[in-house]
């Protein structure tokens, strides 16, 4: 198995889009998945590296990136080293990396021979879920989607609520990594950025128009996202599949660090539901 990691990919932002792949060097062109991390998140979190293994034992192209203002750099794409970039993030740059990752690899002359471009599918965990709900209804060259643990509604999250009129007048407000103990700033650009967008950021309108095959799979004690949530995506498309993980939090019993050399059974459980949905 190849894998590549830290690939500078251009984004549209003045950031580059630090990128990981995984796959089988066999010059067979296959199915390309794209996973999108999730809020406070990063590509080299918990198990995910052990997740896009399993994916290229499967014989899948899979990728995976940091969006370019997660916090992180290309020197330390893990954890948040770039405060600055965090809080200068916004749901559009997120949508134009993404949209920037399907471009990079659908020209990519390195991997021509390794990957099927007609063939491509985004995986979202949290947040990343709703970002990839979006552009699946936007991007025609998205064949299926995946939501993992995903928000149904960004206007009602509290990265982009709270206290407006502090906000507001302050021009930032924060929110603390419960693990890196970092007061993570968000700008007041954040909030305009959603406003602006509000139309486009509807996750609801983006799933009832979606007409790929759509997979929607959470786990039963999520305390970060509830399962609802999943229940909800799943009634905007009555084509769409639901798979509820049971005993499983909203990173499907996995921590950072990940010391271990194997997933959590649920998160084993989670990949091998996806293997399955996106090989048929």
């Amino acid at each position: 198995m190849k894998v590549i990691k830290n690939i500078l990919v251009e984004g549209k932002h003045q950031k580059p889009i630090v990128t990981d792949v995984f796959y089988v060097d066999d010059h067979q062109p296959k199915k390309i998945v794209i996973f999108c991390h999730g809020y406070k998140g990063f590509k080299d979190w918990g198990a995910w590296n052990l997740m896009a293994a399993q994916f290229a034992k499967a014989s899948f192209f899979f990728i995976k990136f940091n969006f370019a203002y997660n916090g992180g750099t290309p020197e330390n794409p893990i954890d948040f080293p770039d405060l600055e970039a965090f809080g200068n993030n916004n749901y559009t740059k997120e949508l134009d990396d993404l949209e920037s990752v399907l471009d990079w690899i659908s020209s990519e002359e390195k991997y021509k021979k390794e990957v099927d471009i007609n063939n491509i599918s985004v995986i979202g965990h949290s947040r990343g879920g709703g970002i990839v709900l979006i552009k699946a209804n936007e991007d025609a060259r998205i064949k299926k989607v995946i939501s993992l643990a995903a928000i149904s509604d960004i206007g009602s999250r509290s990265s982009t609520t709270g206290d407006l009129e502090n906000w507001k007048k302050d021009g930032v407000k924060y929110v603390v990594n419960g693990r890196t103990k970092q007061k993570m700033p968000h700008y007041i650009q954040f909030y305009e950025n959603f406003k602006a967008h509000e139309e486009r950021l509807n996750i609801q309108n983006a799933v009832e128009q979606i007409n790929i095959p759509q997979l929607v799979i959470h786990g039963d004690k999520d305390s970060s996202i509830p399962v609802d949530e999943a229940h909800k995506i799943h009634s905007w498309n009555s084509k769409s599949i639901l798979k509820i993980i049971e005993n499983a939090d909203h990173v499907f019993n996995v921590s950072h660090p990940w010391e271990k050399e194997y997933a959590s059974k649920e998160l084993k459980e989670v990949t091998e539901i996806c293997i399955d949905f996106l090989g048929n």
